[in-house]
């Protein structure tokens, strides 16, 4: 459960994440597990289809979204371990952009995610582990 900022309105989403990687490229699936308003439902109940975001990792979030300059739709609030934005570009190839925060916690997840596929034998496909935060 987290809650975050959608577009300035303080919400609450119970989110499933699931990780893999193909070489440095690395996917993310996102379920939403509870029907409050978010930035996914607001994707899902557009009809549209495709990626809904693509991700940067970034030194500096609050550097790169005020470079940018585009609105800010998402955030997670009260997150001590990793600070992240979803902003909405005008025509963009997805309909958000997430930038997110390089720090030990990001650069050890995408480790440990690229490591298990690089590693995978094909048996054990579903491994779960703690997200920080």
């Amino acid at each position: 459960e987290q809650t975050c900022s959608y577009r300035g309105q303080e919400v609450t989403v119970v989110i499933s994440v699931a990780f893999a990687n193909s070489g440095e490229l690395q996917v993310e699936l996102i379920q939403q597990d509870n029907d409050g308003p978010s930035i996914y439902r607001e994707f899902l109940d557009s009809g549209q289809v495709g990626f809904n975001q693509l991700a940067y990792w970034v030194d500096d979030v609050d550097a790169v979204v005020a470079a940018l300059g585009w609105p800010v739709v998402w955030t997670d609030i009260g997150n001590e371990t990793t600070k992240y934005a979803y902003i909405e570009p005008p025509g963009g190839p997805a309909a958000v952009i997430e930038i997110m925060e390089l720090n030990p916690a990001t650069i050890g997840m995408g480790r440990l995610v690229r490591e298990a596929a690089a590693n995978w034998d094909g048996s054990d496909p579903l491994r779960a582990f703690p997200m920080p935060g």
